[in-house]
């Protein structure tokens, strides 16, 4: 049995116009040619230059015909995963394309883990690990901003800023080692302040990397949103506009929404993970209590909350009950001015008070969820959002950034108080091991085998 040479279905496996089977590793080809015969005469599938393509019959171990199909080779090692590659497509049948993998691992491959493609390309330098990381942030993008972000990693933005600051570092490492180990020879000495300068400047670049982390996080999974207010305010309403749906149940009975109706959406830039909240109001009822209760938890833990009022009606202590709350929190937050239709008795100016962002919304208001859109855009600052700037895309590039700035900080005080330059040496080193980790250049098997194991079979 080959133990090089691997394989997996690419494309989900779900009926379909097309299914796609990749194999790598030194006997790609030699697998393939097994079970696939060309239709055009003379031809094989190890005659094949790269990125050439032959059309013919899959078989079975035993020579039975499967499917028609094409098969693609890239060679090594101008291929994704930097050995020889080859892609069998065949027609997007479940069964079909599970019998045509079973025949190409009896032909000598085995089954790919998960993610084991793009390990072996980051094994074999086709990318560095913050490339091979975005691979899966790419594919899972929900929206433009996070595709844009995602693309803008795989190009290697990450990568570059941190290779940078990592250059810097080098090169005072270098020279410092210099400098205390050949004391004899003619080796100019770093100036104090020119070297403070640097690895301040290095350890502001780390800081302002770290701090996109949140941002990336709001652009690839979201943001926890919390549609509350007291009961018939039209909540669920908004939540059936924002999610295009029927989602949540709309009568004119107070307390009908009694738990968490929850959706993710896309609107504008932001992806929200909404939550309709039962009507928060003083109640004797277990069921409903207890729905006010998660309501209250919901604007506790949302990263965006959007407070519903009516319109129609004066503000009730429910009301405020709920205002304070979200001040508490400290909590992004937008006021919705539902039910503008109807005569107004809200007092607009208390509303303002408290909510710097409203909105004003009803039924016959069809430019109320592109307003709405825009001042969510607004209040989490994504319209300032550099998409192709580098930013932190997990907790194990936060990990390692952190680490980074702690020993850039933890070498600025040594120089400040004075120890020898063999010191600062050390701090800077741990410094630069914690930058190596991150890009991949020095890292552990197991981080390894960790970062590849969230993505798909066959990727």
């Amino acid at each position: 049995m080959l133990t090089n040479t691997i394989a997996a279905i690419a494309t989900p496996l779900a009926t379909g116009g097309v299914s796609m089977i990749r194999i790598s590793g030194d006997q790609a080809i030699a697998v393939a040619q097994k079970i696939f015969c060309p239709l055009q005469p003379k031809i094989s599938l190890e005659q094949l230059q790269g990125y050439q393509a032959a059309y013919g019959n899959i078989l079975n171990e035993s020579g039975q015909l499967l499917d028609d199909g094409v098969v693609l080779v890239f060679r090594a090692p101008r291929s994704y995963t930097g050995e020889d590659v080859v892609e069998i497509s065949c027609h997007g049948g479940v069964y079909i394309t599970r019998e045509i993998l079973r025949a190409i691992l009896k032909s000598g491959a085995k089954m790919a883990e998960p993610g084991e493609f793009s390990k072996r390309a980051f094994l074999n330098g086709k990318m560095n690990l913050t490339q091979a990381e975005s691979i899966m942030d790419f594919i899972q993008s929900q929206n433009v901003q996070a595709l844009k972000s995602a693309r803008s990693q795989m190009d290697g933005a990450l990568f570059q800023k941190i290779s940078a600051v990592k250059q810097t570092l080098l090169q005072i490492s270098a020279h410092l080692a210099a400098w205390v180990d050949y004391p004899e020879e003619d080796i100019e000495e770093i100036e104090q302040q020119r070297l403070l300068d640097s690895l301040s400047t290095a350890a502001q670049e780390m800081e302002r990397l770290i701090a996109t982390f949140d941002t990336g996080k709001i652009l690839r999974e979201g943001i926890e949103t919390a549609i509350v207010g007291k009961p018939n305010v039209g909540k669920s309403t908004l939540m059936n506009l924002l999610s295009g749906c029927e989602k949540s149940i709309v009568t004119d009975i107070a307390g009908t929404t009694r738990d968490v109706v929850e959706e993710c959406i896309t609107i504008g830039n932001a992806m929200l993970r909404l939550a309709d909240t039962a009507g928060i109001r003083q109640t004797d009822d277990v069921v409903e209590k207890y729905g006010v209760e998660l309501a209250i938890k919901r604007i506790k833990s949302a990263g965006l909350v959007l407070a519903v009022f009516d319109y129609s009606t004066a503000l009730t202590e429910d009301d405020n009950r709920m205002i304070e709350e979200i001040k508490r929190q400290q909590i992004p937050a937008i006021a919705v001015v539902n039910k503008t239709d109807l005569k107004q008795v809200l007092d607009q100016a208390e509303i303002e008070q408290h909510f710097d962002q409203i909105v004003y919304t009803s039924k016959e208001d069809q430019n109320s969820l592109e307003q709405l859109a825009d001042t969510i855009n607004k209040v989490l600052h994504l319209q300032q959002i550099d998409t192709t700037s580098g930013m932190i895309a997990n907790e194990r590039q936060k990990q390692c950034a952190a680490q980074a700035y702690e020993y850039l900080n933890e070498a600025i005080e040594t120089l400040r108080i004075g120890f020898t330059l063999d010191a600062v040496t050390v701090s800077i080193d741990y410094a630069l091991e914690a930058l190596l980790e991150l890009t991949g250049e020095r890292i552990t098997e197991a981080v390894v085998d960790q970062v590849f194991h969230r993505f798909c079979v066959g990727k």
